[in-house]
C-alpha cells in the first residue's frame, strides 16, 4: 500500500510540474540593439572537418558579456546544434546536448561531433539566457564532419 502510494504521488508531482512548466509565464525579455548581427565566423558554411573542431562565434553591433552580468547591449552566446526550431521567446534558452551555454562571455569552443552532417547556429542571450526581441540568430550553416 505505501509503495502505491508513493508511487502515485510521484506521479501527481511529475503532472503537475509538467503543468506549471507548459504554462508558465514569460519572462522579462530583453529589447535587441538595432543593427546587431550574430554569425559564425568559421567553420564556412558546407565545410568538412574533423570530429573535433573549432567554432568561432561573431558579434557586430553589441558586446559579450558573462551571463549574470548587466550591462546595457550585451549578451552572450549559444551554440545550436543540429536545432530545428528556435528556442521559446520569453523563455531561457534550454541547456542540453542541442542547446550549448557559453555564459561565461566565450566567443569559441571546441566542438566535437558524431560523423554525419549536422547544422550550427548561434543565438544571443540576455543576462539570464532569455533570448533577445527580436531573435539575435546567426544564419544556420552545415558542416559535413568525417
Amino acid at each position: 500500500m505505501k509503495r502505491l502510494l508513493l508511487a502515485l504521488a510521484l506521479v501527481a508531482a511529475t503532472s503537475i510540474g509538467s503543468v506549471l512548466a507548459a504554462d508558465a509565464p514569460a519572462l522579462p525579455v530583453t529589447k535587441a540593439t538595432a543593427g546587431t548581427e550574430v554569425y559564425i565566423i568559421s567553420p564556412q558554411d558546407g565545410a568538412t572537418v574533423p570530429q573535433s573542431f573549432t567554432v568561432r562565434f561573431g558579434l557586430k553591433g553589441m558586446g559579450v558579456a558573462p551571463a549574470g552580468v548587466t550591462h546595457e547591449n550585451t549578451g552572450h552566446h549559444h551554440l545550436l546544434v543540429d536545432v530545428k526550431v528556435l528556442p521559446v521567446a520569453g523563455q531561457p534558452i534550454p541547456k542540453d546536448e542541442q542547446h550549448l551555454h557559453f555564459g561565461g562571455g566565450q566567443t569559441e569552443t571546441t566542438l566535437k561531433l558524431a560523423p554525419g552532417t549536422h547544422t550550427l547556429q548561434l543565438e544571443l542571450g540576455d543576462t539570464n539566457h532569455i533570448p533577445f526581441d527580436p531573435p539575435l540568430v546567426s544564419k544556420m550553416i552545415t558542416v559535413h564532419v568525417k
